[in-house]
């Protein structure tokens, strides 16, 4: 006989990038041990592989996280941690200018929004004769090459493992970054 399974909330979201309305629930305790022990181990990479693994469960397993652009796995695990500790978080900010001053405020996790600026497009015209399409850096695209976050050293890597296509206008023929 199986232990009887707690029913937990769920609710419902937008994923920024596609507009896809996805399922999610809060995390359990266990999920927030996960976090927890990730962040005592002072390892950036144990963060990202926390928030991967538990924005996966609580999404009832339908996304495939890695593969998804940063800023909406951002978005999605904001949303999970709003239902889950409180939507109100409350942070202390430091002034930049005497950098002593510190500040309370308080934030609405529920009211946060990906924003995109109007004409937004993928495409990069590099000459009038040849371009390259671009794709959103994912949480893989940081774990494969050990990057925890982006810096001026490894920003060109960034940036190239972001190229999806290249094109020639004239010859109309388009070439998959990864074959090159």
């Amino acid at each position: 006989m199986a232990l009887p399974k707690i029913n937990t909330p769920t609710y419902e979201l937008e994923v920024p990038s596609t507009g896809e309305k996805i399922k999610y629930r809060p995390f359990l305790v266990k999920e927030e041990k996960i976090l927890l022990i990730a962040s005592e181990s002072g390892k950036q990479e144990d963060v990202i592989n926390a928030i991967k693994q538990i924005a996966t469960a609580c999404t009832f397993g339908k996304l495939k996280v890695g593969r998804m652009p940063m800023f909406d796995v951002e978005y999605i695990f904001l949303q999970i941690r709003a239902k889950s500790v409180g939507e109100v978080s409350e942070l202390t900010l430091v002034a930049p200018d005497d950098k002593e001053t510190k500040v309370n405020i308080e934030i609405d996790l529920s009211e946060i929004k990906v924003q995109e600026s109007e004409g937004h497009t993928n495409k990069i015209e590099l000459t009038d004769e040849m371009g390259i399409y671009m794709q959103y850096p994912t949480v893989d695209t940081f774990g494969k090459s050990g990057m925890a976050q982006i810096t001026a050293t490894n920003m060109l890597d960034v940036i190239s493992s972001c190229i999806f296509e290249i094109y020639d206008k004239k010859g109309e023929e388009v070439f998959q970054a990864k074959d090159s």
